[in-house]
């Protein structure tokens, strides 16, 4: 996730629209859980039901608009493109960073999704970016995803709960999930890059997170000490896993745990590599369905990879900044000199 951001400035963000924030409603405090509340409904990682959350007074991205390249009387229908598959998807996912490298207001998250909202599928709060934030903003971003149709993730700060909660580390657990449901979160991200955790604990970790109703969305990788901005030097003396682990583990949480999808950290694949592991991703998906997967790809070039290799339909996670890019290689309008005029479907 150290990957270097290429295109988003701050002339961007004085650039963005002006609108009035919203006034959140008081929380209640969460009190001490040992086990899951009950939940009677949720909303799905594809974000099927992200349109039925109750609405704030904020802006509502017009996201559900035909875009000009479908449009076949009187926008740009008329040339050769990949349609753009109707939300909710399983396959050809986008999940979007959100603030991490760089500050995302609503306005800013407002223009994202007003003109791209067609392309996002996903918001992540990367890390533990919404502790940061007072409650009010938080709570506008989130119901903003929501009214553009995409799903909103954690990131991977559930390490840190693990970590540094002493003795009840399950009473910890229960009330961060608590918290994440009660603010509007859809997913939760499960993230062991800088911890040792048995695997059984980590399925009995996501069946946690899906009795709360909440989706888990394991994250792994071949590269320990991965998901933060430790220097490669660093990471190649830490060394890597066996593809075969990952491989297993990703098994357990789809066919064992229901998880509807996995998360493939690019680090020592292709970030922090002198050449990438492209033998990691195939084994991956020798034994994965594509609709399982989601690979980390915030880089032009590895996206451009990804999309020339597996097509239009393999789900990524890029950055805010990239997602016209990745938005336009998939549709086949774009690319680079190996890629561009490429990028083709047959879906008569």
């Amino acid at each position: 996730m150290a990957t270097s951001l290429r295109s988003l400035t701050a002339t961007a963000l004085r650039q963005a629209r002006t609108s009035k924030p919203t006034t959140s409603k008081p929380l209640s405090k969460p009190g001490h859980l040992t086990t899951p509340p009950p939940t009677t409904s949720t909303r799905p990682f594809s974000a099927a039901a992200a349109l039925a959350a109750p609405a704030t007074p904020s802006p509502t991205p017009k996201s559900a608009a035909k875009i000009l390249l479908e449009d076949a009387d009187t926008g740009f229908g008329f040339a050769r493109h990949n349609p753009v598959p109707a939300k909710p998807r399983s396959r050809g996912v986008t999940e979007i960073r959100g603030p991490y490298y760089t500050v995302m207001g609503p306005r800013y998250l407002s223009d994202v999704l007003e003109t791209m909202g067609a392309h996002v599928d996903g918001v992540k709060f990367a890390g533990g970016s919404f502790s940061l934030f007072p409650e009010a903003p938080l709570r506008q971003l989130i119901d903003l995803a929501h009214a553009g149709g995409a799903y909103v993730s954690t990131g991977g700060w559930i390490e840190h709960v693990l970590a540094s909660s002493g003795g009840d580390v399950g009473g910890a657990v229960d009330k961060y999930l608590a918290r994440c449901k009660d603010l509007g979160f859809d997913v939760v991200e499960l993230s062991t890059g800088f911890l040792s955790l048995p695997p059984d604990d980590w399925v009995r970790l996501a069946e946690r997170v899906q009795g709360a109703g909440l989706k888990p969305k394991p994250e792994l990788g071949i590269q320990f000490g991965a998901g933060g901005d430790t220097e490669a030097a660093e990471l190649e003396s830490i060394g890597t896993s066996d593809p075969g682990k990952v491989i297993n583990m990703a098994k357990r949480f789809v066919e064992d745990a229901g998880v509807e999808r996995v998360m493939i950290e690019s680090e020592g694949i292709t970030e922090n590599v002198k050449a990438w592991r492209t033998d990691v991703i195939q084994s991956i998906l020798k034994e994965l369905p594509l609709e399982k997967v989601m690979f980390e790809a915030a880089d032009p070039s590895v996206f451009n990879w990804y999309i020339r290799e597996f097509g239009v339909d393999v789900n990524l996670f890029v950055d805010h900044s990239q997602i016209v890019q990745l938005a336009g290689l998939r549709a086949g309008i774009w690319g680079k000199s190996d890629t561009f005029g490429k990028i083709t479907t047959f879906r008569p």
